[in-house]
């Protein structure tokens, strides 16, 4: 009899018959508030019936429609109804079905258009689990670790971790900026550097937001020495944090932005974006797929896109984030074992630490098992698995924020 493989772990024991909204039953019948998203998928929750129901229409028109063979129209309807939301002056698309084929697809994109051999990635960033993005990869040797040889030419400089640091945020981002200017120096020359790849939050990495003098930096430096900025908004976008993206709460402009995850509601689809200048410096032939842009995926991202629009999912964001994450805060403030807790919108971490300050991974992973058999679904992240995350859907309301900060309470109190 086959079975899944034996590395796949589950982070809870839930086997799930159905979704709807903000909560998922599995088998038995029992509700689960979902703070998971499905890692952050489900930005209009489980089955929104607008979703559903424009999935089912394309269903029963087109399934697959290759797209560099022939065009449809979902694909050409949801490239002009990204073209109102992404950033001014990124006008063009590619797409494909994982955040790792988008980061490789912005890899390939930025050597080929600068003719520069190198990228710099940011300690704590997560980029995917293929060969070059787990190269580019440092959330957790978990995701690169035995595949060696990794790609050539990345190069990882500080983020601005100022909690890891024991710092302020100013004197982390001062560092963090003088460190790469001394990578620049004595490992990755500028001129030989095509882009900085870079999450506005960090999510594997712990749910750690940038800020805006440290962003300022780097498209300060890229100006400079015409380095590609890459925003990795794929766990960020889509109105996660608050801000329809992530960077946009740093005032900085990218070159590059990167898409997945609640584009279209679970349906796998991802994509980059760039001017069309700079995408047209690639090599022909250099971008293609057999699904990317798959019809029913398309037609599930623009009812997500109108869905989000129609009601005000990246307002709720900005406000039940505000909400949930005081609310996290003020049981962080009850318990030593919290050391730290941050977020943007509707990403929120707790970092679990032990009386000394290290990081605590069996009190974080006790808390996530603890929260699952109360009903709230959690996920952990961080180079230690000490960050319990919370990353419901944008359609969470008070009351759900209500109740899994209660649960959450009881957790927390239960575990010291």
């Amino acid at each position: 009899m086959a079975q899944l493989s034996p590395l796949l772990k589950q982070a809870t024991p839930v086997v799930v018959d159905h979704g709807e909204g903000v909560y998922l039953y599995d088998t038995d019948g029992k509700r689960h508030l979902d703070f998971t998203a499905g890692i952050g998928v489900t930005s209009t929750g489980h089955c929104h019936p607008h979703v559903v129901s424009a999935a089912r229409e394309q269903i029963g028109k087109l399934i697959h429609g290759q797209y560099t063979t022939v065009m449809h129209k979902p694909m050409l309807e949801l490239t002009q109804k990204l073209g109102g939301v992404l950033p001014e002056g990124l006008d063009s698309l590619f797409y494909a079905n994982s955040g790792s084929e988008a980061v490789e697809a912005a890899l390939r994109l930025s050597r080929q258009a600068t003719k520069r051999p190198n990228v710099i990635v940011f300690q704590g960033g997560f980029h995917g689990r293929t060969v070059a993005a787990a190269t580019m990869t440092t959330s957790g040797t978990r995701f690169s670790a035995g595949i060696s040889p990794l790609m050539s030419g990345v190069h990882v400089a500080p983020f601005p971790y100022a909690f890891h640091y024991g710092w302020d945020e100013e004197t982390a981002t001062k560092f963090a900026l003088r460190e790469l200017d001394y990578l620049f120096a004595t490992v990755c020359a500028p001129n030989e550097t095509a882009a900085f790849f870079i999450e506005p939050v960090l999510g594997e990495g712990g749910y750690v937001p940038a800020n805006p003098a440290f962003l300022a930096g780097l498209r300060e430096r890229a100006d400079k020495h015409g380095i590609l900025l890459v925003m990795d908004e794929i766990q960020t976008g889509f109105g996660r944090t608050g801000r329809f993206w992530g960077h946009e709460h740093f005032g900085v402009r990218p070159d590059i932005v990167l898409i997945a995850k609640g584009l279209a509601s679970g349906f796998p689809i991802s994509g980059i974006a760039a001017s069309e200048e700079l995408m047209a410096k690639a090599l022909p032939g250099s971008q293609g797929g057999t699904y990317g842009g798959n019809a029913v995926a398309c037609a599930a991202a623009i009812a997500t896109l109108e869905v989000i629009q129609r009601e005000g999912l990246v307002e709720n964001a900005a406000e039940r984030g505000r909400q949930l994450l005081e609310g996290v805060r003020v049981i962080a403030d009850k318990s030593p074992s919290i050391g730290d807790v941050r977020g943007l919108g509707l990403l929120v971490g707790s970092e679990f630490t032990t009386p000394d300050g290290e990081p605590d991974t069996a009190k974080a992973q006790a808390a996530q098992k603890a929260a699952s058999a109360g009903g709230l679904l959690l996920l952990t992240c961080g180079a230690y698995m000490n960050v319990v995350r919370m990353v419901p859907p944008l359609i969470v309301d008070t009351g759900q924020v209500d109740e899994a900060l209660r649960i959450w309470g009881d957790v927390v109190a239960g575990v010291e």
